[in-house]
């Protein structure tokens, strides 16, 4: 018969699971603290802003959405409502200074061609929109 011999841990052995032990707790710990300060001590806090408060980068860019919008149904007037949120008292005017601010600055060749149909279509065509509309040619 065979006896089986006692396997003692060695000091390296039990300074891993020492280790490992210690890196789970911390982990668990280390969770439980995140989740109660981010849920319990500081929650996010939902603030309902208006687009009117938006940086300029954000309008620009809610613009040239709008303008690519108008580019694919046509309604102008849909597209004059949707920018009202942006807080601008004159549309056709923003629309005009955003697309010259995007061609001053060589922002996208598309986008470009999408705000100069909207401006287009507004009736604010300048000489510096001109070589873009063949960008937006073809399109409605």
């Amino acid at each position: 018969m065979l006896q089986c011999q006692p396997h003692y841990l060695t000091v390296s052995e039990l300074l891993s699971m020492r280790f490992l032990a210690s890196l789970l707790i911390g982990l668990v710990v280390g969770a439980a603290i995140g989740l109660y300060l981010g849920w319990v001590q500081f929650p996010a806090q939902v603030v309902n802003s208006p687009a009117s408060n938006l940086t300029e980068r954000y309008k620009d860019e809610y613009t040239v959405m709008i303008a690519a919008g108008y580019l694919g149904d046509g309604d102008l007037g849909g597209a004059v409502e949707r920018l009202r949120v942006l807080g601008e008292q004159n549309i056709p005017a923003w629309v005009q200074n955003v697309t010259e601010r995007y061609i001053s600055n060589s922002r996208n060749a598309r986008d470009i061609g999408y705000l100069v149909a909207l401006a287009e279509g507004l009736g604010r065509l300048t000489p510096i929109m001109e070589p873009y509309r063949q960008v937006a040619g073809g399109q409605p």
